[in-house]
Order: C-alpha cells, then structure tokens, then sequence
C-alpha cells in the first residue's frame, strides 16, 4: 500500500506561486495530494499547472502582498505556507522584507503549522546589494513572527523552464561576441526541482526543521565565465567572450535602460556559494543535481537545427 503523504489533503498557500520556482513548487505538492493555493499579482501564470490537479486540489487567489486584508485572505485555512516572493524591482525592502514579515504574522495568526521563507545564500542586513539587504530583513522579521519558521537559501536557480540558463542562452543563441560581467565570480547554481523537493520536505516534516536555516547549493562550483562558455558549448555554438572589468560593469549597469542594475551587478559581483555556516541538502536527504547532467539536453532547442544538430552535423561532416 503507498505511503499517503503528511501534506495530502492540507492546504498550502504558496505566495509567489505564479513564478519560476513557484510552479514547480506547487508541482511537488500537487504530487504529495496537498491542496495548494497559489496566491499572486497574476495567479493566471500558473494556469498551466491545472491538468496536473484534481478537482478542487488547485485554488487561485489574487494578492497584492503590501496590502494586510489581501494577505490575510488568502492564508485563511491555510496548514502551511510558502514565501517564494522575490524581485529585482521596486522598493526591494518593502517587497522582500516588510512583506515577508506581514506573511508570517498572518500565517501564525491564522493558525498554520510551518512557514517556509525563500531567502538567497548572501542575504546579508549588511550586504553590498539591496537585494541580499532585504532578504536578510525579511529573514529576521519571519523568524520574529513565527519562530518555527523554515529559512531555505538557494543559490541561483536553474531549470528547463526558467532561472539564469535560460537568461545567459537567449543571448548566447543570437550574439556572437558577448560581455561578461564578473567573469570570475563563483557560483554553484542549483536545480529548480532539488529547492522544489526542499521546500516539500521542510512542510512535510515540520517539527524536524523548525527554526532551521538551510543553504541549498548545487554540487559544482563554476565562475560566470565557465558558465558562459559551458552554455555555448551545449548550443554547439562558436562565440567570443570578453571579460569585463569591474569598473566598465560598474559604469554600465549604472546607465539608465541597460538589461542590468547596479544592485543586480553588486550580486553577482559577489558571488553564490554555501560558506558551510548552515546545512544544506543532505539535511533533507537530497542529491543536488549537478548542471552537467543536464545541460545539453536543456540546449537542444538553442542549437540552430534543433533536434536534428546531430543529423546535420554528420550529414555535411560526410559532404566533407
């Protein structure tokens, strides 16, 4: 007889639901037979999950999270609940911090069991960037409004679908000479699916994790540069890449209209790589996927004939 999950049949608010990472969160419950409900400024982005629920598994609200009544409405019944909210624009530290702590009071208020908040490894209250500032803040007033609440700190997120991947190989797929900025910066990217299964597991097993932060780094160190590259080579494409002084990124992303900000250079100036102060996925009993094992099949569609790179290649390599 199959295991019934601790989370079938519980509601389980996800804010920022309609996102990248929100979806295959919600993918993971919806799996575990937990009612989710995803709560967002446009909750119609994740109306592509509806063929994988049940009648009545899957619940859309509208929320505007600086707005208390909204929030409170939609935690209403709520067993657990997730703060997956993060954005680069606006007021950084009403979006990700106060509202953090507006969710977590709402969600004790109403009674929920667990709270998982999804900060960033280099949330720092004094950190270089406005967005490690505000992810700090928002983990101190979560932790003051619901003390059990679980910290998870993902490194930068990639997937099939969405994260830093698709980002770098849309540039990638149409420049042939590109920037790049903090060439050597680390990272140790991670799958989509492993912070997804994270997420899961702290609802799932709550007492276990309460209280706890974790960082949730993959298992491969890389710099943006070895990225860039490794990108090119899995779209089977021939670029040049310059490497960037600090000073010309800097003066850059300080220009009005440019693709990257000066607080979106400042974070990827200093890097993304668990410093060991906190546990990480074997705490869940999870594998991090590394990014070679699927980084080719991701570029597939990036190579300029497709799915059919390999029959080409060795149909002219015959012609030769």
């Amino acid at each position: 007889m199959p295991m019934t999950s601790p989370l079938a049949d519980k509601v389980v608010t996800i804010f920022g639901g309609s996102g990248f990472v929100g979806r295959h969160v919600a993918e993971d419950l919806l799996q575990q037979n937990a009612r989710v409900r995803i709560a967002a400024r446009t909750p119609e982005d994740a109306f592509s999950l509806k063929p994988l629920a049940k009648l009545g598994q899957l619940q859309f609200a509208r929320c505007n999270i600086l707005d208390e009544h909204s929030v409170r409405a939609c935690v209403e019944g709520s067993h657990a609940v997730v703060n997956l909210v993060g954005t680069f624009e606006g007021d950084l530290m009403k979006l990700m911090g106060e509202a953090a702590g507006t969710l977590a009071r709402a969600a004790k208020d109403a009674g929920a069991k667990s709270f998982v908040q999804i900060s960033a490894i280099g949330a720092d209250i004094d950190g270089p960037s406005e967005y490690a500032r505000a992810k700090a803040l928002g983990e101190e007033l979560v932790r003051d409004a619901f003390p059990e609440a679980t910290i998870l700190r993902p490194s930068i997120i990639f997937g099939p679908d969405g994260g830093i991947l698709t980002m770098f190989a849309d540039l990638i797929s149409t420049f042939p000479v590109l920037p790049v900025f903090a060439p050597d910066s680390p990272l140790q990217v991670v799958h989509v699916d492993d912070v997804a299964a994270a997420v899961a597991a702290s609802l799932a097993d709550p007492s276990a994790h309460a209280g706890e932060t974790y960082e949730l780094a993959g298992p491969d160190r890389w710099t943006m540069m070895e990225l860039n590259q490794r990108i090119a080579e899995a779209q089977r494409r021939k670029r040049t890449f310059l490497p960037m002084p600090d000073g010309a990124s800097a003066a850059f992303a300080a220009l009005p209209g440019t693709p990257m900000s000066s607080d979106q250079w400042r974070m990827l100036k200093a890097g993304s790589v668990a410093d060991g102060a906190y546990p990480g996925f074997a705490a869940f009993g999870i594998q991090p996927r590394p990014l070679e094992l699927v980084i080719d099949r991701y570029m597939v569609h990036h190579r300029k004939h497709g799915r059919f790179a390999d029959k080409v290649d060795t149909a002219q390599g015959r012609e030769n």
